[in-house]
């Protein structure tokens, strides 16, 4: 069984078992309520956060190291800053693009008609950074800060830095570039050696959220969450392949069957962060994506490519003024859509994003923000769900960054093996192609 399909299993196994335990647990005080929590508290919630800490120690390391790589590779080329454009401007297109689409199927198949709101809802959302802020924390006054806190658009700045600098260092930087390389070896070998606790990983988190919200939480808000998942499915397999086959002439099913460890542990971990580590991995072992592309556009897109993230704004956008019964214009469809676009990038690495950048696009339109109270219950399950869109978004815009710039090895992105991605050892054979 390869290691994919491994993983799977556990995601299927996890939502089952998860279920299972949900109805268990619901007779208070009873033994199988009691062995549901102590399996859920002491054995699931233990093995789950340790997978996710486990990829999220990974994730500052391997970028920084990844990209003084990348960008040293590319520091003596003119189009570097032509490849960063790019990358952005795809980046806010696709944004743009799905939140239109969830605008439209939105207001066909009308989630939020004959919901009458509760008065008492309440919800208070943070404060979204200003324009000023965003463009000053850009840049980093401590590396290490930034590092310990792991504020992405500042390790990508400092690294780039790093990598332009190792290029222009004559004989000492060839040495700290022969360190650096040699360390990126490391990690994905500790990327490797993790990937293989994988199976288990993801079954410990989708038992526990799982028995934590049962299915009735989708049940409440059927209409909404499945107008949701509708939009987050047709975005994230009709959009992006239409926009693989125009832009770049490659097979889409083949992207698809390659990037699918990355759409798995994004739909599970519900971080494009913590799956960066696997998202590079595949970019380079899967897609055949050189390292100096994959390098930036990978970390970039977990950072600021929310398209996922715009889809779900867009229908409870929609959801919302239907509930209180507002007419939104033309006008005000169109500022949604340059909010949530920019706000994809103004508000990247703010804790919460989702509901912070859902509150701006509700206050521009004059919408009631606490309406998003009803919607929260639900959130947590659509999270997984545009999280792998993210990240499946996230090496399409790579694969055609690196189509342009002639950096993608085809013969890699038709025909690799699980074996071939997910090795820890130089001698792996347990059984995992």
């Amino acid at each position: 069984m390869k290691l994919s399909t491994k993983i799977l299993v556990g995601m299927v196994a996890g939502v089952v078992v998860g279920a299972v335990l949900n109805q268990l647990s619901s007779d208070s005080g009873s033994f199988a309520a009691n062995l549901s929590a102590w399996l859920v508290n002491s054995v699931f919630d233990v093995v789950g956060s340790i997978f996710v800490a486990s990829l999220k120690l990974l994730v500052v390391p391997l970028v920084f190291v990844s990209l003084v790589c990348g960008s040293s590779a590319m520091g003596m080329n003119a189009r570097m800053g032509h490849m960063a454009l790019k990358t952005l401007g795809l980046y806010m297109i696709t944004t743009a693009i799905a939140i239109s689409l969830a605008l439209l199927l939105a207001n066909v198949i009308n989630p939020g008609m004959g919901i009458e709101m509760s008065a008492d809802t309440n919800y208070a959302p943070a404060a979204a950074p200003s324009v000023k802020e965003v463009l000053i924390n850009i840049f980093p006054t401590n590396p290490v800060q930034a590092m310990v806190e792991g504020n992405m658009l500042q390790i990508i700045v400092f690294s780039v830095l790093m990598g332009v600098a190792v290029t222009h260092s004559g004989e000492p930087g060839k040495k700290a570039l022969e360190v650096f390389q040699s360390f990126n070896e490391v990690i994905m070998t500790m990327v490797g050696f993790l990937m293989h606790l994988a199976p288990y990983g993801v079954f410990c988190l989708l038992a526990k959220i799982f028995s934590e919200l049962g299915i009735g939480a989708v049940l409440d808000l059927a209409k909404y969450f499945f107008t949701v998942l509708l939009v987050l499915l047709l975005h994230g397999l009709g959009v992006y392949s239409v926009i693989l086959k125009l832009l770049t002439r490659l097979n889409p099913v083949t992207f698809f069957k390659n990037v699918r460890p990355t759409i798995l542990f994004g739909f599970s971990t519900a971080s494009s962060n913590a799956t960066i580590p696997v998202t590079m991995n595949v970019a380079e072992k899967r897609l055949g994506i050189d390292n100096s592309i994959a390098s930036f556009t990978i970390p970039l897109g977990a950072t600021i490519n929310m398209d996922g993230t715009a889809i779900m704004q867009g229908v409870a956008t929609v959801f919302i003024a239907q509930a209180f019964n507002v007419d939104i214009s033309l006008g005000g469809y169109l500022a949604v859509i340059a909010t949530a676009t920019l706000a994809s990038v103004g508000t990247a690495g703010v804790p919460g994003v989702g509901l912070i950048t859902l509150a701006m696009v509700l206050q521009q339109v004059g919408l009631p923000v606490e309406g998003i109270a009803l919607i929260i219950g639900v959130d947590r399950l659509l999270d997984m769900v545009r999280t792998a869109v993210n990240v499946t978004g996230d090496c399409m815009v790579s694969t055609i960054v690196a189509r342009g710039e002639g950096l993608l090895d085809e013969a890699v992105y038709n025909e690799v093996s699980d074996v071939d991605t997910f090795k820890a050892g130089a001698n792996s054979e347990d059984g995992v192609g």
